[in-house]
């Protein structure tokens, strides 16, 4: 990671203090159709805010109550303590970078940039062209600052649109997706600039993202979101080691969460008539009863990873190699597992196969989806979604 500039950490001192955002029972509804249903939320400034959640979950209809583009159906919306629920955009001190490269075409990267300070009219002349370089230089447009968003790739393009936003001088910023459209390697470029600009402003910042990786690479808080509901925020790597449900799991898991039916008893837990195991650790003490236990994908092996691992055996349903690591997709009596290895592994459909699942690793449900038991948390964000 490089270390943040001068530049970058003199652009990041221009903001002015903010109290921050706060939702109370923010419902939206748009012809019958609940976007946002009760949510309370509140986003202290200096923190970096994550929104995780699918494709429809409510990201970007949150979003835009915040900016002021749309207005809630019924609750409140304050900044800095003041109601702002029914005050448009335009009176709003908001940026708001999109999924899409949203530039002005025919406007050179510095007018881009320059473009919300002339609108403003706060700054001119000397002012104006030194916050416009400075903030080109902490994104590393100097080179480009002539060229029109055409001639630019298209991190630059992204580059630019977050240049116009930072050098805005916002107490309110908006990230909507902004590295989805771009290629894998450009994404972690972006984000660690981003990390690296935005971390510990004095502003409140906002990410939505569809990607559990991606937020917790960010780190800050998270809020998860489904169908238009919170369902838990909270310091980004306490939610993602101890989701509060068995649906905030699988949103915070990529590959998705493994999830099996399990009967607990006094003796262990058994998966089916030939996988049993004893309750050591943190499953030791639950009630005997019907669960669901959870575990992540990177924590199921090909081989045996410690003396406790439960061995399953399994057929292989399909394989997918993706760079240096493989998803191997198999089943066991009824059971769907997915195991997320390193190397590239090369099994026919239907080939017999072992699988290793370490217990010490799962998450236990209850039938109605409530966490009951997490695996103990480490104190080291997981590198690319692993623990």
């Amino acid at each position: 990671m490089r270390p943040r500039s001068l530049t970058a950490q003199r652009i990041e001192g221009t903001h002015r203090v903010s109290h921050g955002i706060e939702l109370e029972n923010v419902t939206r509804v748009v012809e019958g159709e609940t976007h946002l249903a009760d949510i309370h939320l509140k986003l202290e400034p200096g923190a970096f805010h994550i929104l995780l959640g699918r494709t429809l979950a409510g990201k970007t209809s949150l979003l835009r109550l915040m900016a002021g583009l749309d207005k809630p159906t019924t609750g409140t919306l304050r900044a800095d303590g003041a109601d702002v629920t029914r005050v448009d955009v335009r009176h709003r001190n908001v940026a708001m970078v999109y999924q899409q490269f949203v530039n002005y075409p025919s406007l050179t990267v510095y007018e881009n940039i320059a473009s919300p300070l002339r609108l403003a009219g706060k700054l001119r002349g000397p002012e104006l062209d030194k916050r416009v370089r400075e903030t080109a230089a902490a994104l590393r447009l100097e080179p480009y600052l002539q060229r029109l968003p055409a001639e630019l790739s298209g991190g630059q393009q992204q580059r630019t649109a977050m240049a116009r936003a930072l050098a805005k001088d916002a107490s309110l910023l908006l990230l909507d997706e902004p590295l989805a459209n771009l290629d894998y390697k450009l994404r972690e470029e972006l984000r660690t600039e981003i990390r690296q600009l935005f971390r510990n402003r004095p502003a409140v910042v906002v990410y939505a993202t569809t990607e559990p990786t991606e937020a917790l690479l960010l780190g800050g808080k998270t809020s998860v979101l489904h169908e238009g509901r919170l369902l838990q925020t909270g310091p980004t790597l306490e939610v993602y080691q101890a989701p509060a449900t068995e649906r905030v799991g699988r949103i915070f898991s990529d590959p998705q969460m493994n999830l099996w039916d399990a009967e607990l008893s006094e003796e262990g837990a058994r998966l089916s008539p030939e996988v049993a195991f004893p309750l050591s650790g943190h499953l030791r003490g639950l009630a005997p009863g019907r669960y669901r236990l959870g575990v992540r994908a990177h924590h199921v092996r090909l081989s045996p990873g410690g003396p406790g691992d439960v061995r399953i055996p399994a057929h292989v349903e399909v394989e997918e190699v993706s760079g240096s690591e493989t998803l191997v997709h198999a089943a066991h009596a009824g059971l769907a597992l997915t195991a997320q290895v390193e190397g590239v592994h090369r099994h026919p459909y239907g080939a017999p196969l072992e699988l290793f699942v370490p217990p010490s690793r799962m998450f236990v449900f209850s039938p109605e989806g409530r966490l009951m038991a997490a695996p103990p948390f480490s104190s080291e964000a997981p590198a690319h979604g692993q623990d």
